[in-house]
């Protein structure tokens, strides 16, 4: 036990809230169960009842918050330096500091121990092995960050690693209901029965004892997702929300940015080998728009031009196209530079530089739409964009071969 005086404020906290949650059961309240089956190779079926404690404990919440033992832990809480990282998960919301820890730390220690009791008849061994779980995640050498966001438009048979510690993954059974009471109600709907809807992308990272900030989950995630709508064309959104959590314990709850949490018009589409190791590239080229902000800009504007109808739509691909191969030359020198990339034959360059040259029009062609997309994908997989568009330039005066498109040619549809 590396805090005693910790150790004491928290177990007084437990059974104060253990004799105020007796006292309401025997009142009259009702402490729900679940009926569950187990089911057996040769014999009958075995059934036990199991009572909902975590979830009679989080109805509760706001009475519990309110108990004389609950400001003594948090006041003990708040001189461990540790705890302090749970408070910042909070940070500028509505909820304060307070509320922050009693609902990352003392709500959860509440659970776990009525769980392993099976209800609401102390035990002191089960306490200590809550206790237990929390202090290893307050002063362990490591924590565990992961954050979650549901996924709809894409299917995946498994996990994909996206790198950085991303992934997309199916969804656990039950899997936000399980740390996040609010999981159900928060995540989209239909979400784990339709087949396009079974999948989350998650954040996974170390973060060193200490009291370290959590990664920016919010941007990572949303360019995974901007990654994947590029690699597959498919209408993929995350979110409404991200369920963060804290060596398994919840820790947070924040908005998915609005442009990643919108689905896009389009079909649902699948994540295969290829398109999941082209998403990974493209997530990790995209920080190079930070340093390129035409690169930046066409991003933004492809991106934007996703949930656009025309005449906007044409209008937002065309300036999309000019600032990532236009260089200041206009539509004709972008749409020009874009044939040769993407076309392999004279007939696919001369197809494509049609189409992209009628952008801005009043109706966006089909073959365009696609194109901006596909040179996109070229552009950051190239990984330079100023060099590539030298040497589109070149290719056009016959000074050297064109660069390769095997990227953009894959993603043709």
């Amino acid at each position: 036990m590396r805090a005693p005086q910790l150790h004491s404020s928290l177990h007084g906290f437990c059974l104060g809230a253990f004799a105020y949650l007796t006292h309401e059961l025997a009142n009259g309240d009702d402490l729900p169960f679940a009926f569950d089956a187990h089911t057996t190779r040769n014999g009958p079926s075995l059934y036990e009842y199991r009572p909902l404690t975590r979830d009679y404990v989080e109805n509760r919440s706001g009475r519990l918050f309110a108990l004389t033992d609950t400001g003594l832990a948090l006041e003990e809480l708040r001189r461990e330096p540790a705890a302090a990282i749970f408070a910042r998960a909070h940070a500028g919301s509505r909820m304060g500091a307070d509320q922050a820890l009693f609902r990352a730390v003392l709500l959860p220690l509440v659970a776990d121990t009525a769980d392993a009791c099976g209800g609401f008849d102390w035990d002191d061994a089960a306490f200590d092995r809550a206790y237990a779980g929390l202090e290893e995640t307050l002063f362990g050498e490591e924590r565990r960050y992961a954050a979650v966001a549901p996924l709809i438009g894409l299917e995946a048979g498994s996990a994909v690693e996206l790198g950085g510690g991303v992934r997309v993954r199916p969804a656990a059974d039950n899997e936000l209901r399980a740390s996040w009471p609010d999981g159900a109600r928060l995540a989209p709907p239909d979400f784990g029965r339709e087949m396009d809807r079974m999948c989350v992308l998650e954040l996974e990272h170390s973060l060193p004892a200490g009291g370290s900030s959590p990664p920016d989950a919010p941007g990572e995630l949303a360019d995974a997702v901007t990654a994947l709508r590029l690699a597959t064309a498919g209408a993929i959104a995350a979110g409404p929300v991200i369920f963060e959590r804290l060596d398994w314990r919840p820790y947070g709850i924040r908005p998915v940015l609005p442009i990643s949490a919108t689905q896009p018009p389009g079909e649902a589409t699948r994540l295969d080998s290829f398109r999941g190791g082209l998403a990974r590239t493209l997530r990790e080229r995209l920080p190079a728009a930070d340093a390129d902000s035409e690169l930046a800009d066409a991003l933004d504007r492809w991106e934007l031009s996703l949930f656009q109808s025309d005449p906007f739509r044409s209008e937002q691909l065309r300036s999309a196209l000019e600032s990532l191969l236009g260089r200041g030359d206009g539509l004709w020198a972008s749409a020009l530079r874009a044939g040769v990339l993407l076309g392999e034959t004279g007939r696919e360059r001369a197809e494509v530089l049609g189409a992209l040259r009628s952008l801005g029009s009043a109706r966006t062609p089909p073959l365009a739409d696609d194109a901006v997309r596909r040179a996109i994908v070229e552009t950051l997989t190239h990984g330079n964009r100023a060099q590539l568009v030298e040497a589109l330039d070149e290719s056009l005066l016959g000074v050297r071969a064109r660069p390769g498109s095997f990227v953009a040619q894959s993603l043709a549809m």
